[in-house]
């Protein structure tokens, strides 16, 4: 068979698999699309026809949430706890998943296991007890609490994806290390650290996209003082009334810092993700 006649008979799959790759980014684009589109017009356009294109193009929405939403104590207080609780899950995790790896018996196997395990209970499940029996913790301006319970919830994920990957990594380099007088501190921070560059930056990327968009524990823990972006949007949503142009471009300005890091760190990801990260 030439070759002429595989590419045509292998066309029509590629533009099966051409549309629908193209219908899902569509789909997936088209809700941004329209929130950017009616954080332009003002809220009375917006009830007229939410589909359709601003009638004149205005900035107001964008600062009048910028204002109500105290933007930029919101924005420190979400960078803060992101950028803490990442750092921590990152460095507890590698550590946890390397000991595990590199110390195989009973014991570390059972660790494993639990922390695999309790990757499958959702938080729902677990909000009730965990109000009660936290409460005296999480009064007042709380987001140093904040942060432990992230660090606490996170460590389960990112271990297993760490210690997926340092599972691959031949055993011989710290073998070497050691016989060159490396101690295991040594061995993790020198060899084994700068070769997770790849699944740390997927590390990186869960974990800040889940703590910079969550809402409920948040909710539950901070008081009005201490709000993240995902609590701010929410002043949007009245009782008797709603400023859709507001929160749409309160949407926009919660979620661009986090879009802007994934950019930065998505090659990094990918490759993480590709190289065995969940095996």
């Amino acid at each position: 068979m030439s070759t002429t006649t595989r590419h045509k008979k292998r066309s029509p799959a590629r533009m099966v698999t051409f549309a629908v790759g193209l219908v899902l980014s569509v789909a997936y684009v088209m809700p941004f699309f329209l929130v950017f589109v009616n954080s332009l017009k003002p809220k009375f356009e917006i009830l007229a026809n939410p589909l359709a294109f601003p009638i004149q193009i205005s900035w107001d929405n964008f600062n009048q949430a910028l204002d109500k939403m105290n933007f930029f104590v919101s924005l420190s207080n979400s960078l803060i706890v992101t950028v803490i609780s990442v750092s921590a899950l990152i460095l507890i995790s590698s550590m946890l998943a390397f000991y595990l790896s590199r110390t195989p018996n009973k014991f570390t196997k059972a660790v494993f296991l639990i922390l695999v395990a309790s990757m499958i209970v959702p938080f729902q499940a677990l909000m009730i007890p965990f109000v009660g029996l936290f409460a005296p913790l999480v009064e007042g301006r709380n987001i140093p609490m904040l942060i432990f319970f992230y660090m606490g919830f996170g460590t389960a994920l990112s271990t297993f994806l760490y210690h997926g990957f340092i599972s691959n990594i031949p055993k011989e380099l710290d073998e070497a290390a050691a016989i060159d007088g490396a101690s295991d501190f040594v061995i993790f921070w020198r060899i084994i650290f700068p070769m997770l560059r790849p699944i740390t930056a997927t590390v990186a990327i869960i974990n800040a996209l889940w703590i910079w968009n969550d809402y409920l524990l948040p909710r539950l823990v901070l008081d009005e003082n201490s709000q993240t972006l995902p609590l701010s949007t929410y002043l949007f949503y009245g009782q008797y009334s709603t400023e859709y142009g507001q929160a749409m471009a309160g949407l926009l300005l919660a979620v661009l810092p986090i879009i802007i890091f994934y950019l930065v760190l998505q090659r990094q990801f990918i490759s993480g993700i590709s190289q065995g990260a969940v095996k």
